[in-house]
């Protein structure tokens, strides 16, 4: 697929202000198209990652570590792929390492590289959950996204303040009753 330019990103957004009622051409909207093809290009930069690349660097002398590795509240911003309105909320990852793990800070540039993507949060949540099980290889993972949504609270039923929850559990955060207990207890202790 050939990526329009700038040039043609600046155009199709004239075209929505003359077909929102307004003159593109007014003082304060001469430079809303160049604006908003920028930040989409920004918004949508997950792209252009490829977001198993930031496991890629691991650390295989953990000590005999075999625990949950948590890291939860992460924020996250992206655009619902239906009607190309934000979704922000927070998402909760926790691993369970057989033999290796990552940095802390990798793990939030994963959830980043698959947010800044049209998404919808069910597929966002499984994508991150795969790519952390698939690299890392752990025993388990498990991925929890609590976000609310601009296309419901903005338009159509009007609901602001509704959440969607979605998880992905995989190996023993899924199959452990023990572990899943400990897992969902840590995302929510605190809180």
């Amino acid at each position: 697929m050939l990526r329009p330019t700038q040039a043609e990103a600046e155009q199709a957004v004239r075209v929505l202000l003359r077909w929102a009622g307004d003159d593109p051409d007014r003082e304060g909207l001469i430079e809303t198209p160049a604006r908003v093809a920028r930040s989409y290009r920004e918004i949508l930069g997950g792209y252009d990652t490829d977001p198993r690349s930031y496991l890629e660097r691991v650390f295989e002398e953990i000590g005999g570590y075999d625990e949950l590795v948590v890291l939860r509240d992460i924020p996250i911003a992206s655009f619902c792929e239906h009607h190309m309105l934000p979704f922000t909320g927070k998402a909760h990852i926790g691993y369970l390492p057989s033999h290796r793990v990552v940095g802390i800070s990798k793990l939030a540039r994963v959830v980043h590289g698959f947010a800044r993507r049209l998404q919808i949060q069910e597929k966002l949540t499984a994508q991150i959950a795969e790519t952390i099980q698939e690299v890392l290889q752990p025993k388990g993972v498990g991925v929890v996204i609590i976000s609310e949504h601009s296309c419901m609270t903005m338009r159509g039923v009007n609901t602001p303040g509704s959440r969607l929850i979605t998880s992905h559990l995989l190996g023993a955060v899924r199959d452990d009753p023990r572990t899943r207990e400990e897992f969902l207890a840590l995302i929510h202790s605190g809180s």
